[in-house]
């Protein structure tokens, strides 16, 4: 860690503090303000300086709590979103021990209000500070300072997109020192020199075709000068990160594993499906109401159109507001004359390659059914799919039966896990991403699954509905 990153964590830990004491000032201010008592009249007596002395101990604690929720390493990469869900996890959760604390001891705080409200400020108060500690990060990143000076070695399109992302963000805390396409003895001599003369902090080898005396070689390089080594794996080397070993006869047994979602990942996965259904059905509830209404309005034909889809264990009905004339609908009356007709479109204007398509300026859409397409207002039944266990709130997009049979071998495993409604994919692109992307998408997701994803895609959804697509 460079010594810029070590006194802006050892600066978290006054500034968390400042913070929430300044929450706890604040909503006492707030409740023995003279608008407030004139809301709800004050029948408690409590002095500032004994809730001075509560505070002091409160905030000592809930600093304990977030060092035990990682709040205190603090890097370029780390993003905003997921910072500011460990610091409301972080509160909430001190938030609960002080409830319980006073429970157990039997003692009832004289004001409910200032623990809710000091709550709320505590979150807001550390959100703005670290906001304002990485905005000042970054700005010494733009002047060189503190930045992590690096060797790239690699001639691949990976090293070339590195590269091209480093020089023009310079936020993300990376310099670039030495580029190096082909790894021979005067690119060794050139990167021993300057590891030696310490004017790289760390060398990054984005090439997996290298042999292993050149990796070793390099290793030499950064364990004799105390650099950091960082390196893309290779195909095998990425799907073995994640393993576990277990222990049979003595001999040990390593387990490939597909995704962490298992065990009890998938029942709390479950539980939040669940309860976010129910919250988006009851929130979404006037929007269900008057899209239906417009629907039946416009056009004969069912509200709620119901296509075919697949899940990692068989088939399922997805629910969809119907966006096309009934006669269109391949799952009406007219199946068969539809389909002949969809793939005569299909045909003449598909406009993506891969097993799945996007018809251009779908005649068969109507008015209503452009505008929530563009909108994904279409989608919103789909959280009673969520609801019964079809699908899941985040998860890969759900494709048809026709499209999954043209998958190739790889394109499988997106089939792992339930589709979503919105997912990694569906927030990087929409629709506009070509299968194979949208498959690396939905790959890294499953890999790499955490709630906290989930709630980081969520947060990220309505940024992704808002941008500008083009309703084809």
């Amino acid at each position: 860690m460079k010594k810029s990153e070590l006194i802006f964590t050892f600066l978290l830990v006054p500034l968390d503090f400042l913070m929430i004491i300044l929450a706890g000032i604040s909503a006492y201010y707030i409740r023995f303000a003279e608008i407030t008592a004139e809301i709800r009249p004050i029948i408690f007596s409590l002095p500032f300086d004994d809730y001075f002395r509560i505070i002091l101990f409160v905030t000592l604690f809930w600093i304990m709590i977030f060092a035990f929720s990682g709040l205190y390493k603090i890097t370029a990469s780390t993003r905003m979103v997921n910072e500011v869900y460990k610091i409301i996890l972080a509160c909430s959760t001190g938030l609960m021990a002080v409830i319980i604390f006073m429970f157990f001891q039997r003692e009832l705080f004289s004001s409910r209000f200032i623990i809710l409200a000091a709550w709320i400020l505590a979150i807001i108060y550390i959100v703005i500070a670290r906001i304002i500690m990485r905005w000042l990060q970054r700005s010494l990143y733009t002047r060189g300072i503190g930045t992590h000076k690096i060797a790239v070695v690699g001639n691949t399109p990976a090293s070339e997109k590195l590269v091209s992302l480093i020089s023009r963000s310079h936020k993300l805390g990376y310099e670039i020192v030495k580029r190096v396409k082909n790894l021979d003895n005067k690119a060794i001599d050139e990167l021993t020199e300057l590891a030696k003369k310490r004017k790289i902090d760390e060398i990054i080898q984005i090439d997996p075709n290298l042999s292993k005396t050149d990796v070793l070689k390099i290793l030499s390089i950064c364990d004799e000068y105390h650099i950091i080594f960082k390196y893309t794996a290779d195909l095998l080397g990425t799907k073995i990160l994640k393993t576990e070993v277990s222990m049979m006869s003595g001999i040990p047994i390593v387990e490939v594993k597909v995704t962490p979602l298992e065990g009890w990942g998938r029942i709390s996965k479950r539980i939040f499906d669940i309860f976010a259904s129910l919250f988006f059905i009851v929130l979404f509830s006037p929007i269900l109401i008057i899209t239906a209404i417009l629907i039946k309005l416009e056009s004969i034909g069912p509200i709620v159109y119901k296509n075919d889809r697949v899940r990692e264990n068989g088939h399922f009905k997805l629910f969809k507001f119907r966006s096309m004339y009934k006669e269109h609908c391949t799952g009406g009356s007219h199946n068969e004359e539809a389909l002949k007709y969809e793939k005569e479109l299909i045909a003449r204007q598909n406009t993506k390659s891969g097993p799945v398509y996007k018809i251009g300026n779908d005649p068969r859409v109507t008015k209503v059914g452009r505008f929530i397409r563009r909108w994904s207002i279409d989608e919103l039944p789909q959280f009673f799919n969520v609801f019964k266990g079809d699908m899941s709130i985040v998860g890969p997009r759900p494709h048809q039966p026709r499209e999954v049979e043209q998958y190739q071998r790889h394109h499988k495993k997106v089939l792992v896990i339930k589709p979503g409604v919105t997912g990694e994919a569906q927030i990087s692109g929409r629709s506009d991403l070509t299968f194979e992307e949208e498959v690396k998408l939905d790959t890294y997701y499953i890999e790499n699954w955490s709630l906290l994803r989930d709630l980081a895609i969520l947060v990220r959804t309505p940024i992704a509905v808002l941008r500008h697509r083009k309703v084809e």
